[in-house]
Formats: structure tokens, C-alpha cells, sequence
């Protein structure tokens, strides 16, 4: 019973990790310093995407899973759970390069906005403080 729970709680931590990679630039739009943990996790997801490897969590709850008496899964966490949803043909290499470059591509559009939003504030403190002078 305590593996279930150990796997089940590794795919919540994975999926979050997933939402986090795909999503967590609109969170920088909101706390900048997200940027420094954000940035790392968005390449590290496009990274394994791209090089067509397993994450390391999905192993984990394999081993969690065949010992609390299930079976474990081929493949990986996004074949498991995201693409039965998204695709259920099933993953391919084609696909998941299409994920990676979908990933990157959109964090580029976000810290694009990122970037124009701190640069947009820069510009109106220094102007605040040519007209205080």
C-alpha cells in the first residue's frame, strides 16, 4: 500500500513538474526570481523531449508501482499520462520533438513578454527620476 501511495504521489510531483516546465514562464510574469529555478526546468524538459530520454521519475514509479504489487509501464510519464490525453495513437520520436520545440517555443514567447514588461518599468523609473532632477 505504501509504494502505491510513493507512486502515485511521484506522478502528482511529475505532472506538476510537467505544468511547471509548459507554464511556469506566465509565473515569471508575475515573480521574476521563479526565472532562476523556471529557465533550468524548461531546458531540462525540452532537453529530454528532444534527446528522446526517459525522465527519472518515470522509472521511479515504476519500481514504486511493481513493488507495491502493480505493474510498471513501457515508455515514459508523458507516453503514460499526457499523450493518451493529447494523442492517443501514441508517442512517436516525431512527436516528441514536436513537444520539445513546443516548449521552447512558447517560453521564448513568454520571457519575450518577460523581457518588454522590465524593460517597460526600467523605462518609466528613469524617466520618475529625470523629472525629479
Amino acid at each position: 500500500m505504501l509504494y502505491r501511495l510513493l507512486a502515485d504521489v511521484v506522478v502528482v510531483v511529475h505532472f506538476a513538474f510537467v505544468l511547471f516546465v509548459v507554464l511556469g514562464g506566465l509565473l515569471v510574469l508575475w515573480r521574476f526570481r521563479l526565472v532562476w529555478v523556471h529557465v533550468p526546468a524548461a531546458l531540462w524538459g525540452a532537453w529530454v523531449e528532444l534527446a528522446g530520454w526517459v525522465c527519472p521519475l518515470t522509472p521511479l514509479e515504476n519500481t514504486l508501482r511493481r513493488k507495491g504489487g502493480e505493474a510498471g509501464y513501457a515508455g515514459g510519464f508523458v507516453e503514460e499520462y499526457v499523450l493518451p490525453v493529447l494523442y492517443p495513437q501514441g508517442l512517436t520520436r516525431e512527436v516528441q520533438v514536436v513537444l520539445g520545440l513546443l516548449v521552447l517555443g512558447f517560453n521564448a514567447v513568454v520571457y519575450g513578454l518577460v523581457f518588454l514588461r522590465r524593460r517597460g518599468r526600467r523605462a518609466g523609473r528613469e524617466a520618475e527620476i529625470e523629472l525629479e532632477d
